[in-house]
Parts: structure tokens; C-alpha cells; sequence
């Protein structure tokens, strides 16, 4: 069962969106006709057509390029456009197969906000990817194939919580202080596994010095 029909139902299909890994589109239109074409498919009136191709260009960040032909896109736009054709009929349900795949890692976070942003305006996404920090990043539930089986499914706050251990974030301890919790760990028969400053993530350190570079242009490495 799909949305409550029978899979085999063809009329289903009108409330579902579709991106695959490779889009498959006609590399003489432009963004606009591209959009228009598939709208034509749905049987949209020409007034909807063309106020959701401009909104949907406009959300993937192509405006700069809706009168280019898409032969002249790179991978990275070209997933962009797909996206866009793919959320045309404003569609219920989502497939979405590597749907970050080709894009840099500024393209990378805005697809992951995009997909965020679906899901928070009650659109069911379902996202194929080998990129399991995106998976970590955008999904609430997951499951793990291997091997053509399901090995694990799951909500993903849930399955990558450690139960035994503990946590403590803290701020401006002293040597004395750290020394000193240590010690009421081991009195409770805890072990102080490790002791050290939290990590940021290689995305969250590249988009921090690509917005401080546009707050000041010029900057270089070691100057900040």
C-alpha cells in the first residue's frame, strides 16, 4: 500500500515525487521550460505552472540561471533542477535517491535544509544515501541494509544513543575542578573514560569560515 491505495494503482502517482540518482531530463530546455514541461504532465492550468516554476527555481537557488539550457548545467545544478521537477506537483510522498550527490558542501547543507523544510510543512520524505552524515543530519528514522536485508530500523536519536555512558558539558573548569570530579566518579565506582574539548564537524567548521570570509573579505588562514 502506498498513501492508502494499492501500489499498482497508477492514478497514486500524482501525489508523489520522484528524484532519482541520475535525472534524466531534456538538456535543451531551460530551467523554466523544464518545469513547464513536467507541469504539463500533471495537467496543471498554465497560471499554476508558471508561479510553481518560479517559487521552486527560486528554492533550489537557480535563479541566476532559469534562462540557461541545462546541457550547459553542472552535476550540481543539474541535481538542483531535479529536485525542483521532482516537487512540481506538490507532492505528498518523496523519493529522494543520493540527493546530495554532486554537490559541494555549501549546495550539500542547503539540499539538507531544503529536505528539512519538506518534512516540516508534513511531507513524508524517504532518502536513499550512502552519505550517513546527511542521513544523520536530516532523517528521524532509519533503516540499515545490508546485503539486501534490514538489519536495524529505528528513530536515529534512539539508535546512536551510548546507554552506558554519561555525558557532562561544561565550561571554564580549572585543573583542580576536573581533578576533583574525577574523583567523585571513581568514589562511585564510574570510570573517567575521557576528559577533552568537544569537536565541531568538518561541514560546521567549512560553512563558519566561508561566513566569516563574507563578513570579511580578505580573510586568510591564521588571521582570524
Amino acid at each position: 500500500m502506498v498513501l492508502g491505495e494499492e501500489a499498482s494503482k497508477v492514478s497514486k502517482n500524482e501525489r508523489i515525487g520522484y528524484l532519482p540518482e541520475e535525472s534524466y531530463l531534456y538538456r535543451f530546455l531551460t530551467a523554466e521550460e523544464t518545469l513547464d514541461f513536467y507541469g504539463r504532465l500533471f495537467d496543471m492550468p498554465a497560471d499554476i505552472r508558471r508561479e510553481r516554476a518560479r517559487k521552486l527555481i527560486e528554492q533550489v537557488g537557480l535563479n541566476h540561471a532559469r534562462k540557461r539550457q541545462l546541457r550547459e548545467y553542472s552535476k550540481g545544478m543539474t541535481r538542483r533542477i531535479g529536485l525542483a521537477q521532482a516537487l512540481i506537483n506538490d507532492p505528498e510522498l518523496i523519493f529522494l535517491d543520493e540527493p546530495t550527490s554532486g554537490l559541494d558542501p555549501l549546495g550539500t547543507r542547503e539540499m539538507k535544509d531544503l529536505i528539512l523544510k519538506l518534512r516540516d510543512e508534513g511531507k513524508t520524505v524517504v532518502m536513499s544515501s550512502h552519505q550517513l552524515d546527511d542521513v544523520q543530519d536530516v532523517c528521524d528514522r532509519i533503516g540499515i541494509l545490508f546485503q539486501g536485508e534490514l538489519k536495524e530500523l529505528g528513530r536515529v536519536d534512539e539508535l546512536l544513543r551510548v546507554e552506558q555512558e554519561t555525558q557532562i558539558r561544561t565550561s571554564r573548569l580549572s585543573p583542580e575542578a576536573v581533578e576533583e570530579i574525577r574523583q567523585v566518579i571513581a568514589r562511585h565506582s564510574g570510570e573517567t573514560i575521557e576528559v577533552t574539548h568537544p569537536r565541531t564537524t568538518l561541514e560546521q567548521l567549512f560553512l563558519e569560515i566561508v561566513r566569516q570570509s563574507e563578513e570579511r573579505p580578505g580573510l586568510r588562514a591564521g588571521s582570524r
